[in-house]
């Protein structure tokens, strides 16, 4: 795992777990491509590693690497509250197999921004960090920073990824004019202000640098006449977008925006891909309908986790009422006979290049 670079620094409680572990260790700094080059027979090198990852050695705060218990469910507790998905155990693999369902659908594509050998990527909200480590493999020679409210990623890392504990709806400082690519993936469930984030990725982003948000919207759709009145997949999908707003997070209307307030910002070259993600085994194609059983497991696997604090604290019902009514969209999701899917969109942009003379590009 390669050290934090100073290119963003850890200012008010935003820390890096690379720089903190080599914080950790006094005021020596510390070789670890020494560390690295020992072999797997040679216990007291592995020792050595070992103890410098531990948690004990990590100098953070107590804040950043803290949690908070809620109804069964694992919450961060750095800018608590600010997000209100869980971010223990179960969460994570849902997480991962998210990832994969969305690897299929586009058939293997970390991103469509037409990239040309960038060396700097920062990934908002980067969860348990699956997409930066793909990235530092496909980009080798790139800098992939991936940031997020919760220490959850794993530490055996490419060395060109490292992670740090954030929160983008604060100030950023990321120096301007310092990034190729910014990238946020299923982000518009958790961030209030987008006008705001994207107008701080086009200070932070180089001229010529894209900047891409990926969401599955909130929204089941059919293209037939397979979805009945009542249907308790669409019924979620409403009152789930409800909770979100009573906690003025406006999850479909944020994904509805992204072009428009991209165009506002200054983008130019505004790219929307649109795919439908199959909820459920129904599709013919084998192609789709493995996408469409990931993307059935994905929310089945993650109902109580989205659904347990919004509901609470956004609709006021008790966490009782919120098991009786998850009952019905399991047994819905299982049992879905209706066409349906969410819609899937990845809305990429430039930030222009610097005018050359005469105020021309």
């Amino acid at each position: 795992m390669t050290e934090q670079s100073g290119s963003r620094g850890s200012p008010s409680g935003k820390l890096s777990l690379s720089r903190e572990m080599s914080a950790a260790q006094g005021d020596a700094p510390t070789d670890i491509d020494s560390i690295l080059s020992v072999s797997a027979d040679e216990e007291d090198g592995f020792d050595a590693f070992s103890a410098m990852l531990s948690a004990d050695s990590m100098s953070m705060s107590d804040e950043v690497r803290d949690y908070v218990f809620e109804n069964s469910r694992r919450y961060h507790k750095y800018s608590e509250g600010r997000y209100h998905f869980p971010n223990d155990d179960a969460e994570q693999e849902r997480e991962d197999m998210q990832h994969a369902m969305v690897m299929l659908l586009c058939d293997g594509k970390l991103h469509y921004a037409p990239l040309q050998n960038p060396q700097s990527v920062l990934d908002i909200g980067t969860g348990t960090g699956i997409w930066a480590i793909d990235m530092g493999d496909e980009y080798p020679e790139a800098e992939i920073l991936g940031i997020d409210l919760s220490p959850i990623q794993p530490l055996w890392v490419p060395r060109n990824v490292q992670f740090l504990v954030d929160n983008v709806e604060e100030e950023w400082v990321q120096p301007a004019n310092s990034l190729d690519y910014i990238h946020s993936r299923q982000m518009a469930p958790t961030i209030r202000d987008w006008p705001r984030i994207i107008a701080e990725a086009y200070k932070a982003l180089k001229p010529g640098g894209w900047l891409e948000i990926q969401d599955l919207k909130c929204d089941v759709q059919c293209d037939d006449d397979t979805l009945r009145e009542g249907d308790f997949c669409a019924l979620y999908a409403k009152t789930l977008t409800r909770a979100l707003l009573r906690l003025d997070i406006d999850y479909i209307g944020a994904v509805e925006n992204y072009p428009r307030w991209i165009r506002e910002a200054g983008f130019v070259n505004v790219h929307e891909v649109v795919l439908k993600a199959p909820l459920g085994t129904w599709p013919k194609d084998p192609h789709q309908a493995k996408i469409g059983l990931y993307n059935r497991n994905v929310i089945y696997d993650g109902l109580h986790g989205f659904s347990i604090k919004p509901f609470t604290h956004g609709l006021g019902w008790t966490p009782e009422e919120v098991e009786v009514f998850l009952v019905d969209i399991r047994k819905a999701l299982l049992n879905s006979t209706a066409h349906i899917y969410l819609p899937f969109h990845s809305v990429f942009a430039q930030k222009p290049f610097e005018p050359a003379t005469g105020g021309s590009r």
